[in-house]
């Protein structure tokens, strides 16, 4: 078959083709992944001239292909992690189409902003599906003059995708803005079209919208923008190649999101593409705030349980192991949701699970000792929830799973594999790391001093007092850092000033020590309220507390003026502490 560039299209054209499902995405794309100012950019080039590269189509004439293979449309509503995959097309006996091989997000970015929408999340939002945090943008181009140049030196033209919200604040303002939603140019199919348009928006006295608009419309409409090569080669594994080869460079391709072709074709009962969407939605509604993971995270896990390299190599996904995946799916899928289901209730949540890959040998040790039902409920035994907790925050702290990670957790499969305990094996998975110099679980002087420096609310003070107070129900209270001594003396300069001696004020005002794990603890949220600004020796004394549970010895004094031997004291103890998890947990 022939193979060859044709003639260009335009971009109203391809539109079209998009909207008419002729052209298609083969399951060996990724997902889009581009962000709302790259579309802006786009049209902003296209309006400028610049060329927008070619694009490369593969035509599907071959019925066995359109039987056996798996196709989807173009995303038209983008929502940012709630609307990001594609609607699978039914392909079986239809009419000959065209697959998008080179271009999908080029294609995708000008079918979103001509025809669809775009929702991210808005700052310091939370991640609800709904306006008030992601709400609905549609793409428009302010009339009333370019970009201004001190601002945005890359934009000649204003594109914005804005919300409705975005545009009543505007007209609330009174600005001299004119917003036109980019979409309205496919309506104005001609030049009498868009005169009439200008006519009844009142525009005509407006030279600069009236250039724009004819810019707009002759880049759309006339201007044959869309250069494209067309593969007619009807042999799937030459067209992968093919594929591999021309989307090597731009943004790094996910090797699951190419693996998901051959997945969807080789599980027959199964819809892999559907299957492993859905494990990453379902994650996704547990903790607070919920939990991330993606498509590479569960082809990770399934590669480490079941198959012994655990690279993503084409290799390892023969019809053979992909076979494996799917008969073990099920029982896989549920020990995924277990493991999350326990990190929340342990206390864990997206922002303090550092790194997901070490969820991968929790749940290996749930799938392996058919825990995927009993681990989460509250009769599971409290002391391997303990053991998973501490070598977690442990795990954490040092970073064991920094940059690549494959060896890391080929060794720790082998230890879970080899050790014939019933219990999760915490001390043989750090043991199995004593000799590595990179990555090791050791404490040195020098790294204990700077964690017991940790700052309040950080991910490393988060797991130095997970260790120190592992007793507490985290899923069903909630807990604050909360300063031993009250934050309020140390920011209260006529406080500090009369509490602390002059001597060891220095010391005392180091956020370092009065900020830092040193003076910090867990505390159930209303007993945080009840205890407020009291000082410490007061609150001791009304709650009964042992300095033990303080991490204190039993001579040390607890008045502030003591501050600095406090702190001394507190820090010596929990470097005990921490030395003896490591050697102990």
């Amino acid at each position: 078959m022939g193979s060859d560039f044709q003639t260009p299209i335009t971009i109203k054209d391809a539109i079209d083709r998009i909207h008419n499902r002729y052209y298609l995405l083969p399951a060996i794309q990724r997902k889009f992944t581009w962000s709302s100012s790259q579309i802006e950019m786009l049209f902003d080039s296209i309006l400028q001239g610049y060329p927008i590269n070619s694009f490369m189509m593969w035509k599907i004439s071959d019925s066995k292909i359109k039987n056996n293979y798996k196709f989807y449309g173009f995303l038209t509503k983008f929502k940012e992690r709630f609307s990001e995959d594609n609607e699978e097309v039914a392909t079986n006996g239809c009419s000959d189409f065209e697959a998008v091989i080179d271009g999908q997000q080029r294609l995708s970015s000008l079918y979103i902003g001509l025809r669809g929408s775009y929702a991210y999340k808005m700052p310091r939002k939370w991640w609800y599906e709904d306006e008030k945090n992601l709400p609905t943008r549609r793409l428009y181009l302010n009339l009333s003059a370019p970009v201004k140049q001190q601002y945005d030196n890359q934009k000649i033209y204003d594109f914005r995708f804005l919300s409705k919200d975005d545009l009543l604040t505007f007209e609330k303002n009174q600005t001299e803005d004119v917003w036109f939603e980019v979409g309205t140019i496919l309506n104005l199919s001609s030049i009498a079209e868009l005169n009439k348009y200008i006519r009844e928006n009142k525009l005509e006295n407006n030279s600069y919208a009236c250039e724009t608009l004819e810019k707009l419309y002759e880049c759309v409409h006339v201007k044959k923008t869309i250069n494209y090569y067309l593969q007619e080669e009807q042999d799937p594994d030459k067209v992968l190649e093919i594929f591999i080869r021309t989307n090597s460079g731009g943004t790094p391709l996910s090797f699951s999101d190419l693996l998901m072709s051959i997945a969807s074709a080789n599980w027959k009962k199964i819809d892999a593409r559907q299957e492993i969407n859905n494990i990453v939605t379902a994650v996704s509604k547990i903790g607070r705030p919920s939990f991330f993971i993606d498509k590479d995270f569960v082809l990770k896990t399934c590669l480490v349980l079941f198959i012994d390299n655990i690279k993503f190599q084409l290799k390892n996904f023969t019809f053979d192991n992909v076979q494996i995946f799917e008969a073990n799916w099920e029982k896989a899928k549920k020990c995924i949701l277990a493991a999350f289901t326990l990190f929340e209730k342990i206390g864990f949540n997206n922002i303090t699970f550092r790194a997901k890959n070490a969820a991968i040998p929790i749940i290996y040790y749930i799938y392996y000792h058919n825990l995927e039902d009993s681990i989460v409920k509250a009769t599971y035994d409290e002391n391997d929830k303990k053991e998973i907790t501490r070598w977690l925050s442990l795990t954490f702290i040092k970073s064991i799973f920094g940059g690549q990670t494959d060896s890391v957790l080929v060794t720790m499969r082998k230890v879970l594999k080899e050790t014939d305990k019933a219990k999760f094996p915490a001390q043989e998975l750090m043991d199995a790391f004593k000799n590595n110099p990179a990555r090791n679980y050791s404490f040195d002087e020098d790294f204990l001093d700077g964690l017991l420096e940790t700052q309040k609310d950080s991910n490393d003070a988060f797991y130095v007092l997970h260790l120190l107070y592992p007793d507490l129900d985290y899923y069903n209270q909630d807990f604050h850092q909360d300063h031993l001594h009250p934050a309020t003396i140390f920011e209260d300069e006529t406080k500090f000033v009369n509490s602390i001696p002059l001597e060891d004020q220095e010391f005392a005002k180091n956020k370092k020590n009065w900020n830092s794990v040193s003076n910090l603890q867990l505390l159930n949220g209303d007993k945080n309220k009840s205890k407020n600004k009291k000082s410490l020796d007061r609150w001791v004394k009304e709650q009964k507390i042992e300095m033990s549970k303080l991490y204190l010895s039993d001579d040390t004094s607890l008045d502030i003026k003591d501050f600095k031997k406090f702190i001394e004291d507190r820090r010596n103890n929990i470097k005990t502490f921490l030395k003896n998890e490591i050697n102990n947990i």
